[in-house]
């Protein structure tokens, strides 16, 4: 009993001995460990949707499947990886996202504004689209407008143009503008008058008075005051006219040296009749919007030789832009048919969007909205003439969009404007009629 008392006892006071080492004052002083980095989370797998609205059905079908397949090619060059100099080419997806992708969801304007507004609306609400594209006709893009301005959804043009962006936050434009394509026009008249060493002052307007006939001939006007240019005659008529003999009757009565049309291609070719009816013999001969269309040097046939046509595509631009020949021929691959002007303004949209989503590494629409502003895409990131893409911050045009101009020669379009893109060297004066 008395062992297990002091065995007892030198166990408490073995105890006390340890309890009193440990006091505060022995205590180890211990450095915390560093706190792990918070992880960066992975940025979303997506795919990202983004919407498009063209008329895919009714009397321009035609023209919205064009549309629809130069955005189908875009996402598939953005989505893939090719061996080619085109933005974002050589790798899958978006970089700036962990190499997500984007998916379009199509919408069917029927070439109708109504109609067009209300497929807006579904692909913002209901397929919860990023951003859109497309159009098409400018009365549906104001339509379609004025959903993604109400439902602060980006919206990217670039085969429409609408009067003006100005004023809204979202809407931004690819594609050159009226003003653009109004100084174009001039500017094209201008070097031809440069580089034969003569004068071309005075100029003969002719218009559809329709509100983007009535949008461009306003800046004809201006650009052509502030040029020194003389407007002598300054005529419009009625949308889809049945003949343009009155018209002309006017333009002879001044004889001027360049006639500028806009119009479209039914216009053009009731235009080139009535000019060859009274023999009005004008330098140049400048058409601006319908006058690029596919069938029209044929149906002109050997009258049509030497007008100049307003585009903002050509195959013709190969020598100038060569990697012109590796996308027709992705686009004749998946089509069968080579890329037409109305898939290659579709075309454009896409890249610029991408590029904005990729620079904000955000889908929210305000960072991507934010990211288009300060946009600055080189030449080389489009197939038409574009210096590039830089975006004006009031009104959302394209400071760096430009168009071409087309010759018809010997039944077929040549690039002959901008001069230092041309592929042939455009035909001057107007040849008169009778040695055609």
């Amino acid at each position: 009993m008395r062992n297990r008392c002091a065995v007892v006892l030198a166990l408490v006071l073995a105890a006390a001995v340890i309890l009193t080492g440990c006091g505060p004052s022995a205590l180890p002083t211990l450095t915390p460990a560093a706190r792990p980095a918070t992880p960066t989370l992975p940025p979303p797998a997506g795919p990202f949707k983004i919407g498009a609205i063209y008329p895919l059905t009714g009397n321009l079908a035609s023209r919205g499947a064009d549309c629809k397949a130069g955005v189908e090619l875009a996402l598939e060059i953005i989505n893939g990886k090719y061996e080619m100099g085109f933005p974002f080419a050589k790798e899958e997806g978006l970089p700036g996202l962990g190499g997500a992708k984007l998916e379009c969801v199509f919408g069917d304007s029927r070439g109708d504004p109504t109609q067009g507004a209300s497929e807006a609306e579904r692909l913002i609400t209901q397929e919860k689209v990023v951003a859109l594209v497309g159009g098409y006709q400018r009365a549906v893009v104001k339509a379609v407008s004025a959903t993604t301005e109400l439902h602060s959804i980006p919206y990217v043009l670039s085969d429409a143009a609408p009067l003006t962006a100005a004023g809204l936050k979202y809407l931004f434009r690819v594609s050159p503008g009226d003003g653009i394509q109004a100084k174009n026009a001039l500017d094209c008249v201008r070097d031809v008058a440069a580089n034969e060493k003569v004068e071309l002052k005075t100029i003969a307007l002719l218009w559809e008075n329709t509100e983007e006939g009535s949008s461009i001939a306003g800046q004809v006007r201006k650009t052509a005051k502030d040029d020194g240019l003389e407007v002598v005659a300054d005529i419009s008529y009625t949308s889809q006219a049945a003949d343009l003999m009155a018209e002309v009757t006017k333009v002879k009565a001044v004889s001027p040296d360049v006639i500028l049309h806009l119009g479209r291609v039914s216009d053009a070719i009731l235009l080139v009749k009535a000019l060859k009816a009274m023999d009005v013999l004008p330098k140049m001969l400048v058409g601006m919007a319908g006058y690029a269309e596919p069938d029209l040097p044929e149906t002109l046939g050997p009258d049509g030789n030497g007008v100049f046509c307003q585009a903002v595509y050509s195959a013709d631009l190969l020598k100038a832009k060569p990697l012109i020949e590796t996308i027709n021929a992705l686009f004749k691959d998946k089509y069968g048919r080579d890329m037409s002007v109305d898939a290659a303004c579709s075309f454009a949209a896409p890249f610029v969007l991408a590029d904005a989503i990729n620079r904000a590494r955000s889908t929210d629409p305000d960072a991507i909205q934010k990211a288009l502003l300060s946009a600055d895409m080189p030449a080389t990131a489009f197939v038409s003439p574009y210096a590039g893409c830089r975006f004006d911050p009031d009104a959302h045009d394209n400071v760096l969009a430009r168009g071409l101009y087309l010759q018809i020669q010997d039944q077929k379009y040549r690039a002959v404007w901008p001069l230092e893109m041309a592929a042939a060297p455009y035909i001057y004066p107007f040849t008169p009629w009778k040695q055609r």
